[in-house]
């Protein structure tokens, strides 16, 4: 059996840019009604670091605290639905610098991995703390169980592992195997990890590698598979013609209708890895991505279709090669980078149908953990 959670990183652009409520609550709250209308439980990890410095910040700018005000009323009202909150953190907005008109610089580094350990704990203490306020308002019995880093940086380090056991988390999700990036923002090597699919104990000091004994905390790694050149190609077709065909039907009707370009937010070359820029790069791409072929992690809302199906099979190969009765599988999604939710609704109506896999939140995998329902494996 395949328990399946759909996991979903609640959060603007890493650079601050975008409004949360066409990026977040509007798409958190479509994806909610489908998540609802097939019976299943999503779950969300919430960038608390983005809502606490707009709390930390409202007295002197009014306009957060109408949009941190929404942000818990989106987010208690998908909890008392049903659905999961857990605890997602980008430390870059540790050092925040807010210019007005819904403009951010943000500061801070974008990998916890380059903190102290006194600043590290403060930030999950922090972010935990929040959550269980808020929400145990709705569930006395909620915890937070569960965390994945902002862009996955959670490995090598001596102390993230640590800290997040003596917080009572149950299990972390940032390792993403097969994934590499050198980014000016984000480095990052997990090609090399002696676990890509179940859970497993983690060395304390660096999660690619798997404990020889059990450990205080669990690794279950967030999906990634290969392959799907041609669905690929095929999708990436279909969103650069579709983005043309917007921006056709927004000079026809004189941009009426069409959303401002930030409200969307901007990215600039925060994801374009060391060597991969100009000319040359963009050949590099082209070759890596088309003909060599690349490791994608299971983000629904950069999949078409075509690939979800793709990477569904690619899972239920793995889990039979597990050899396991139970297994977690973890999905990702982002909210903000989803333009048309068909195809993750059509992936949802098939899942809710088929007989070898079950949808679960992170809490529910927490307690199999606990309960011994889902095996973790050492060394």
């Amino acid at each position: 059996m395949i328990h399946l959670a759909f996991v979903d990183d609640w959060e603007v652009r890493g650079n601050g840019t975008g409004d949360p409520r066409v990026l977040q609550f509007e798409p958190m709250r479509s994806l909610v009604k489908i998540f609802s209308k097939y019976g299943v439980r999503g779950s969300f990890n919430a960038e608390v670091m983005q809502q606490l410095t707009y709390r930390n910040q409202q007295e002197r700018f009014p306009e957060l605290k109408v949009i941190a005000d929404e942000w818990e009323q989106v987010v208690t009202e998908s909890f008392r639905q049903g659905h999961d909150i857990q605890l997602h953190l980008h430390p870059q907005w540790s050092h925040a610098d807010y210019q007005g008109h819904g403009k951010w610089k943000l500061g801070g580094d974008w990998s916890i991995l380059n903190y102290p350990d006194q600043q590290i704990r403060a930030m999950l203490v922090s972010g935990k703390q929040y959550l269980e306020t808020l929400l145990r308002k709705i569930d006395p019995e909620y915890a937070c169980v569960s965390f994945r880093a902002g862009s996955f940086c959670a490995a090598p380090s001596d102390s993230l592992l640590p800290i997040l056991s003596e917080l009572g988390i149950v299990f972390d999700m940032s390792i993403a195997a097969g994934i590499r990036n050198d980014t000016p923002q984000v480095k990052l090597d997990y090609t090399r990890c002696e676990e890509p699919f179940a859970p497993y104990y983690p060395d304390m000091r660096d999660a690619r590698r798997v404990s020889r004994s059990p450990e205080p905390i669990v690794c279950i790694p967030t999906n990634t598979f290969s392959g799907a050149r041609a669905a690929l190609l095929r999708r990436d077709f279909g969103k650069a013609y579709t983005a043309l065909r917007r921006k056709v039907r927004g000079v026809r009707n004189g941009n009426a209708g069409v959303l401002p370009a930030l409200s969307r937010g901007q990215s600039g070359d925060e994801w374009t890895n060391k060597g991969e820029s100009g000319p040359l790069g963009f050949l590099k791409r082209l070759l890596k991505r088309y003909l060599l072929g690349r490791v994608h992690v299971a983000d629904l809302s950069r999949l078409s279709y075509a690939m979800m199906s793709q990477m569904m099979a690619h899972i239920r190969t793995q889990a039979a090669r597990s050899e396991l009765p139970h297994v977690p599988v973890i999905l990702e999604n982002h909210t903000k980078d989803i333009y048309d939710f068909s195809d993750i609704e059509r992936f949802v109506a098939d899942i809710a149908l088929s007989p070898d896999v079950k949808t679960v939140t992170l809490t529910e995998i927490a307690h199999g953990l606990r309960n011994g329902t889902f095996k973790a494996r050492a060394a």
